[in-house]
């Protein structure tokens, strides 16, 4: 013992890869000095080694005190405290195997009782925590139980395996995200393609240069891009959706058909296309007012005696304005002018989505700019513009802001905008623009939102596709969430590293600890108690699971909460502000 001051007890009992650890009753210390630095023993979460012969094996401490004994020596202490006769005892998984230099995840050989145990010092981590290959790794803050040694991810496993951030609300959530995509954006890839689907605008400040953002009402001054998300892209039910109340199956389908018409002529104006792949669904522009103009003018027509003949507009009405033809009003009885008898009862509905189209906010949608359709369904822009625009303006990183999109429908369009890419990716595969020859990362900021667990939602089964098939296609995904427990299991359980910073909700560190290898699922227990800022690493992107100190990003993330101090501070405005107010709810116009 006073020769070799790491050793610190020795091995009681094995069970597969579990480990009970006697120290050693005559140790001096719990914190003990070797070669200058000073060593806490039996910190939850830290390193312990066992050398056997040219091997050495690590493992990870997850219990201290008198429950890490065997269980038939718990027994019998209960009974006689004095059995334990001043020893102190440990438990820890083990969890891998140098030789050499050389350390690797996973064990070939097991200890035995009467090993000796090591403390791991220094070196020891060099040898565990190195081994990354340069160019395709990143550094995202120190280890906690050295915080000299940098903290490494492997960046090939952490996009292609899948990544979830966890923690509470103040752990340091939004700073973690930050300082793994910028370090990602800081290597020297000139194609590598990021995208962010940020519902909150907070993250364009802390990638600021290595980013494009797009936001409804963009900034174009400040380098911003106005954010475009076609209608005429989406699939037909999800369309639909976006407008008020509902209608019979039979409806569904009479719209159905109409819009498969619009979107058949324009697809011979486009040309190259197969008649017969062209659905409902199919990503081709048509006029949605268009659209509403014939399904409004079927319901209002009115017939003269013959009951065939139509009568004249009284007034002419315009598809561009969404304005109604006028004809004279049905008479009483059996005197004309007479009803459409095949009009399908659907004005209340037509109501309700012309006044989802003239809604201003809604803009982004049913007038892009650049991609808005004519009458005839012919778009100055089409996809292929669109997502050379997203993905092809020179930064690694795209932050789709969706702050400023109607809360209601915020699912609706993250999910679709998924969609979109992913199938634009599948459908082009064998192309360099496809996900096998220049990979796709996309990170899901606040995906408890519109990832909720037993939601048949259009985001939900689109996310649920990529965690399954995305890794054949090159897309990886990073989900980012204060409430594990809301997410859906199966996508959670897809991610092959998990990443968790300070947790309090018990349902939450379950759903963590669920993620976890089973062997460390003690370890979740540690989440509570973590600082702002730390977190347990594991899974495929690190050689060894580990506690993480992040580092601190250089521009903070902004929060998109307006500040109640200084706006309080103002003077107070004008009540004549409130007709302005209301007037533009009357016109859903901000102007």
């Amino acid at each position: 013992m006073k020769h070799n001051p790491t050793h610190i007890g020795q091995v009681e009992s094995v069970s597969g890869n579990s480990v009970t650890i006697k120290m050693a009753s005559n140790y001096p210390s719990n914190m003990p000095i070797v070669d200058g630095t000073v060593y806490r023993i039996g910190q939850i979460g830290s390193f312990l080694k066992i050398p056997l012969g040219y091997a050495n094996l690590y493992g990870l401490i997850t219990q201290a005190g008198v429950l890490a004994m065997p269980e038939s020596l718990l027994n019998a202490y209960k009974e006689n405290p004095a059995i334990v006769d001043g020893h102190r005892w440990l438990r820890m998984i083990l969890v891998g195997e140098q030789i050499g230099s050389s350390f690797e995840r996973g064990v070939l050989q097991s200890p035995t009782s009467g090993d000796q145990v090591h403390l791991v010092t220094n070196d020891d981590l060099r040898i565990v925590y190195g081994g990354y290959n340069a160019q395709s790794s990143i550094v995202i803050g120190n280890q906690s139980a050295s915080e000299g040694l940098a903290a490494q991810l492997d960046m090939d496993k952490l996009i292609s395996r899948h990544c979830a951030i966890l923690g509470a609300t103040g752990s340091g959530k939004s700073n973690a995200v930050s300082v793994v995509v910028k370090a990602i954006a800081e290597k020297p890839f000139p194609s590598a393609r990021i995208l962010m689907i940020d519902p909150h605008g907070e993250y364009a400040s802390s990638l600021a240069g290595k980013c494009r953002v797009f936001r409804v009402g963009a900034n174009a001054a400040g380098g911003e891009d106005e954010l475009c998300v076609p209608f005429w892209a989406l699939p037909f039910k999800e369309l639909l959706a976006i407008f008020p109340g509902r209608l019979s199956d039979q409806n569904e389908d009479y719209i159905r058909a109409k819009v498969l018409d619009l979107k058949r002529e324009s697809a011979i104006a486009i040309g190259g296309l197969r008649p017969e792949a062209i659905t409902a669904d199919s990503p081709i522009p048509f006029s949605i007012n268009k659209l509403w103009f014939d399904l409004d003018n079927f319901e209002r027509i009115t017939f003269k005696a013959d009951r065939t003949t139509p009568e004249a507009l009284i007034s002419a009405g315009d598809a561009e304005s969404l304005v109604s033809n006028q004809y004279p009003i049905a008479g009483l009885g059996s005197s004309a002018p007479f009803l459409n008898n095949k009009a399908k009862g659907i004005l209340g509905f037509l109501d309700g989505m012309r006044s989802r189209l003239l809604d201003q906010s809604y803009n982004f949608l049913f007038r892009p700019i650049g991609y808005s359709p004519a009458l005839n369904g012919a778009v100055p822009n089409d996809l292929p513009r669109l997502f050379s625009t997203w993905f092809g303006h020179g930064f690694p990183v795209s932050v789709l802001d969706l702050s400023a999109i109607p809360s209601e429908i915020m699912q609706t369009i993250s999910g679709c905008i998924l969609k979109i890419i992913y199938d634009a990716l599948y459908w082009g595969q064998n192309t360099l623009v496809g996900g096998k020859q220049q990979p796709l990362f996309i990170v899901l900021d606040e995906a408890h939102a519109y990832l909720k667990a037993g939601e048949d939602s259009i985001s939900s089964r689109t996310v649920q596709a990529i965690a399954k098939e995305g890794r054949k296609y090159g897309v990886g995904m990073l989900l980012v969430t204060q409430r594990p427990s809301e997410l859906d299991e199966t996508v959670l359980s897809q991610c092959g590293s998990i990443i968790a910073l300070r947790m309090t909700n018990t349902r939450d560190k379950g759903h963590v600890s669920s993620a976890m290898q089973d062997e460390l699922r003690e370890m979740a227990d540690v989440l509570s108690s973590l600082r702002t800022g730390e977190a347990i690493v594991s899974g495929e992107a690190v050689r060894i699971p580990s506690r993480v100190k992040f580092f601190q990003a250089g521009n903070a993330v902004k929060s998109s909460d307006p500040i109640a101090s200084k706006l309080w501070a103002n003077a107070r405005p004008d009540v004549a502000v409130y007709q302005t107010s209301v007037r533009n709810w009357r016109n859903q116009s901000f102007n």
